[in-house]
């Protein structure tokens, strides 16, 4: 059989490292304005959070923090098993690198099962925004303000979690084809780097949205 490494190495790269280092500085680049694209809807919020606190803490009160913190810890599985796909690419484990991708593609589907489980009752409790949004109690402009936050923040985070799971598909395909060898998975090893972007975006999302209001929570 054919060296994956040499199958897969471009034209325009002389060595699998060379290709490999690129590959990687891609990566992280493309990590780099997701930062910047998020970092500014982080700011957005801490300014409106800023000008209206007790709207916002209302609405943080709102959130269920039971399905939150349990996408937490999916989205914390999900790393470590994407973690164990990586090392499992990286010693040539084929079998062992299929199943953790598996399970990232289960934890990744759970996740998101329970977000849009959360969209559904802020939809059916006139919380989403727009002409469906009631809200009775004080400063309902400012706590809407709050749900078009939330709803736009973590709907682009689950577009992420959307890709993700495309990826590790594409990955479970490689790996089913005998792509990857432990001299070449570097595909992997930025889908894991993606990944834990994801992830890591995920614990400020939880911070912001579900924990200020824990002390009113209502229910």
């Amino acid at each position: 059989m054919a060296n994956p490494a040499a199958l897969s190495l471009r034209e325009h790269f002389r060595t699998p490292e060379q290709q490999r280092e690129t590959s990687s500085i891609g990566m992280w680049i493309f990590i780099i304005t997701e930062v910047m694209l998020f970092s500014g809807l982080f700011m957005a919020f801490t300014v409106y959070r800023s000008m209206y606190p007790q709207a916002f803490i209302e609405g943080s009160a709102e959130m269920s923090i039971a399905l939150g913190a349990t996408n937490t810890i999916v989205l914390i599985c999900s790393s470590f098993t994407m973690a164990l796909s990586v090392y499992s690419a990286a010693t040539g484990n084929r079998r062992m690198l299929a199943i953790f991708l598996i399970a990232t593609m289960i934890l990744g589907a759970a996740f998101l099962g329970i977000k849009f489980t959360e969209y559904y009752q802020h939809y059916r409790d006139h919380q989403a925004p727009g002409v469906w949004f009631d809200w009775r109690g004080r400063d309902a402009a400012q706590v809407e303000m709050f749900f078009v936050f939330y709803f736009i923040m973590t709907g682009l985070h689950a577009v992420h979690m959307f890709v993700g799971e495309g990826l590790l598909f594409t990955m479970l395909l490689r790996t089913a084809a005998g792509s990857f060898s432990a001299r070449y998975h570097t595909p992997v090893e930025l889908v894991g780097l993606y990944w834990h972007f994801v992830d890591i975006v995920w614990v400020f999302l939880f911070a912001i949205f579900y924990i200020e209001g824990l002390h009113l929570h209502h229910g």
